[in-house]
């Protein structure tokens, strides 16, 4: 498989997790975006996915875009270990919780919507780290309410939840959110971030990660 990755990318992050948690073998191919206006623009990345968003998924002939899609893929794919709580309820917290975070938080703060703030409405740097903090506060006040008292965030192994939690918080701390005030979602990330899969995923693990050589 080879993944087409940006490593600050959360969406990117999400699906390097999942992939690890599978035991898969893939190759990085960075796409850097925001070297010469973003390489996602470039005619090449269009052929992959006209989005022009990342991550990509190739595998055989398939090319497959969206976190999400890519994660149940991996799901259908390799069932085991399983990627959602086995009981229903759990499932389905898990489902929506992950959904939370992918459409209510993180498009919002994507770059292409802090790029266009910048350049149309004239945000500063401080202007857009208070708006991203606003959503992220906002969205993690509720995502706290929801977390049981489980090691990782609907079960006792880690979920689509988890998956789409620790790069959220990940980008969070990079824009000084106090997470401390987040007992439960603070607890998770910290599991998560003793594993080697979240570990290996890490932006500052990637191959594209300013000082890494590739």
């Amino acid at each position: 498989m080879i993944l087409h990755s940006y490593f600050r990318s959360s969406a990117a992050f999400r699906v390097r997790i999942a992939l690890n948690i599978k035991g898969v073998e893939y190759a990085i191919h960075p796409v850097h975006l925001l070297n010469n206006g973003g390489e996602q623009h470039s005619t090449t990345f269009q052929q992959l996915n006209p989005h022009e968003l990342v991550p990509v998924l190739e595998h055989a002939e398939h090319r497959i875009n969206q976190s999400l899609a890519i994660i149940d893929y991996l799901e259908m794919l390799i069932p085991s270990p399983s990627l959602l709580p086995s009981d229903l309820f759990s499932n389905i917290a898990a489902r929506a919780f992950a959904l939370s975070i992918c459409c209510d938080i993180h498009p919002i703060n994507n770059l292409r919507v802090l790029q266009k703030l910048k350049k149309n409405h004239g945000f500063s740097e401080n202007d857009t780290e208070q708006w991203i903090q606003h959503w992220v506060i906002k969205g993690f006040s509720a995502l706290e309410k929801q977390l049981t008292e489980h090691r990782f965030c609907f079960s006792g192994s880690p979920s689509i939840a988890d998956i789409c939690l620790i790069p959220q918080v990940y980008n969070a701390i990079r824009f000084n959110v106090d997470i401390a005030q987040y007992t439960k979602i603070q607890s998770v990330y910290e599991t998560c971030m003793q594993r080697e899969e979240f570990i290996v995923a890490s932006p500052e693990n990637q191959p594209d990660f300013p000082g890494n050589k590739q």
